[in-house]
């Protein structure tokens, strides 16, 4: 039970997925532990009656026929054994440094999102027009069934976009009605992107509906890794964010990389000339009003229906106000005259221009940022970011007062990784200690905790031949590991002492013991081992999250058995050989 306690630590996404788990198990053995002393002597009582003998099936014959050789063999060879396991446990610990590291497996939700954007200033009219051209692109790939798009802001603003945005969900067929059957996702949204590149002026990000959610609730953006350089200036900040955009491009596994638009939105600029208004005796707050009555409008009424009342605004039809000519030649009134002769062009005391200003400007924590967001396809987060962080520190020199930090799902695997790391080592020290509580000495208490080291050895080797990069999921998976792993060893230890508390001899206690505890310790590993293999095998929706987990376990409990039948009696030989030579003496 204690094992799982670290897992009741974890907080955010992996705390919300993995703690009711861990409560069940919990739950589930305290049941068992109360039943096993309460019901089951009840229940031996009642049903086993008369004559009681144990016999072995033949599969466990035959199993004992090979291992009692083979113990002996490893008995003689008990140094060699040890340096042997020993070394395999530290190729096991190199083998997971270079293993990959991601937060939690993909999921395959089979639907697609595609994220066109659009360039900054984009009327809602014209985003809606190129939707629809867009679509109809989308809707002749066999293999989608349904497209539909979100333009914009939604009248409940809990997702705020520009008109130039869009979220275009796709609801794809099921594989069997494919065309091609062996047509991956990844060729088919290679496919959809090969298909909209033909429609100019815009550029598309491929994710997943609960996927682009996930991301943005953990680090507010949507991608899977997302870059967020601070700054003050606007124009060094997307000067940056351009150059790590360039840089990270090139790494093996990024895609749909993207910098923050801070920038390009069209904005119509009226500078006054005071001297000119001078010379014509115009104020600044008349040529003001002007503009604000022609561009934005002002109130020259009211309308009212019952209760209802709506102000009646003025303005310039939308041909004009966005017709720069015509704007030029507004008439602008000179005071003290009705005189239509009196009249000048705006123009003539103003400078009107369209230029791009600022877009957007992001703040986080009162600073301005700009982010680069990539998602990762091809391999795993943890090391696509530690080869673009080492890339960008390498290459990258940075204005003083600059920063940057890493974003997305790359984040929140960190934070559970340093929280693990402070929790799982006090769990094992509980072990320890319980451990110790049990034998009365620390000599047989490390012997059984022994277990620990080469059933995570199991663990890696399955992930690595499975190709599956280490996370959140198989540190879980780790951890209930090493409780099956003590479990086998304290069932052979405990028969051991036991054996010789009956003035069996060392080796006899050793050799008799495992024998006999061979069937309870195959039992235990089957039966741990057996209930993941649906697991392991699985192929539905939500099975990536599943696999490392029963993959790690599985492995492991391999690994555990083979220490526990083989290793563990060695250990406890070499640990005790002061009591075998008083035996011989």
């Amino acid at each position: 039970m204690i094992v799982y306690l670290p897992i009741l630590s974890l907080t955010g996404v992996e705390g919300k997925m993995f703690t009711p788990m861990a409560l069940t198990v919990l739950m589930a053995l305290a049941g068992a532990m109360v039943l096993s002393i309460t019901f089951v002597p009840a229940a031996v009582a009642l049903f086993v009656t008369g004559k009681v003998a144990e016999k072995e099936n033949w599969l466990v014959l035959q199993i004992k026929r090979g291992y009692g050789p083979l113990l002996k063999r490893v008995l003689q060879w008990r140094y060699p054994v040890v340096g042997l396991t020993v070394l395999l446990v530290f190729a096991s610990g190199a083998l997971a440094i270079t293993m990959g590291k991601e937060f939690i497996p993909s999921l395959d939700e089979g639907d697609v999102v595609i994220q066109p954007i659009r360039i900054p200033g984009t009327s809602i009219e014209q985003s809606v027009r190129m939707q629809h051209s867009l679509d109809r692109v989308l809707a002749e790939v066999p293999e989608i069934k349904t497209v539909f798009s979100r333009i914009g802001t939604a009248e409940i603003a809990s997702d705020p976009m520009s008109p130039n945005e869009v979220d275009t969900f796709i609801i794809i067929k099921p594989k069997k009605q494919w065309p091609d059957p062996n047509l991956s996702k990844e060729g088919l949204i290679a496919k959809m992107d090969q298909r909209l590149q033909e429609i100019p002026g815009i550029r598309y990000e491929f994710t997943q509906p609960i996927q682009m959610r996930f991301n943005e609730l953990i680090a507010g953006v949507r991608s899977d890794v997302g870059i967020k350089i601070f700054g003050d200036d606007l124009e060094q900040l997307r000067q940056l964010g351009h150059q790590v955009s360039q840089k990270v491009m090139g790494i093996p596994g990024a895609s749909d990389v993207k910098v923050e638009q801070v920038d390009g939105l069209p904005i119509l600029t009226i500078a006054l000339r005071p001297e000119a208004m001078a010379r014509y005796g115009l104020s600044t707050h008349n040529v003001q009003q002007l503009i604000q009555i022609a561009l934005g409008g002002s109130p020259a009424g009211e309308v009212f229906e019952g209760d209802r009342r709506f102000e009646v605004m003025v303005r310039l039809p939308e041909h004009l106000r966005t017709d720069l000519e015509q704007l030029r030649r507004l008439p602008v009134p000179l005071p003290g005259s009705t005189d239509k002769a009196r009249f000048i062009p705006l123009e003539a005391v103003a400078h009107l221009d369209r230029v791009t200003g600022p877009n957007q400007i992001s703040r986080e924590q009162g600073k301005r940022r700009i982010v680069v967001t990539m998602n990762v396809r091809g391999r795993d987060i943890g090391s696509f970011v530690a080869e673009a962080q080492a890339l960008i520190n390498r290459e990258l020199q940075l204005p003083t007062g600059y920063w940057i930090q890493w974003g997305g799902q790359f984040q929140q695997m960190v934070s559970a990784a340093q929280r693990l790391q402070l929790v799982v080592p006090l769990a094992m020290l509980m072990i320890i200690g319980l451990l110790f509580m049990t034998f009365g000495n620390i000599k047989d208490a490390l012997i059984v905790f022994s277990g620990v080291p080469l059933a995570l050895t199991g663990g890696i080797a399955a992930l690595w031949l499975r190709h599956i990069p280490l996370s959140i999921s198989a540190g879980i998976g780790f951890i209930a590991l090493s409780g099956v792993a003590v479990l086998n060893g304290l069932v052979m230890i405990t028969f051991i002492r036991d054996l010789r508390e009956q003035g069996l001899s060392l080796y006899e206690a050793i050799t008799t013991g495992a024998m006999i505890r061979l069937r309870p310790v195959l039992m235990t590993a089957m039966v741990a081992s057996l209930g993941f293999v649906p697991m392991a095998l699985a192929h539905g929706t939500g099975a990536e999250v599943q696999k490392p987990l029963a993959t790690v376990v599985i492995g492991g409990i391999i690994s555990s058995t083979a220490l526990t039948l083989i290793v563990l009696p060695v250990l406890y030989r070499i640990f005790h050989r002061d009591q075998e030579q008083e035996v011989l003496a």
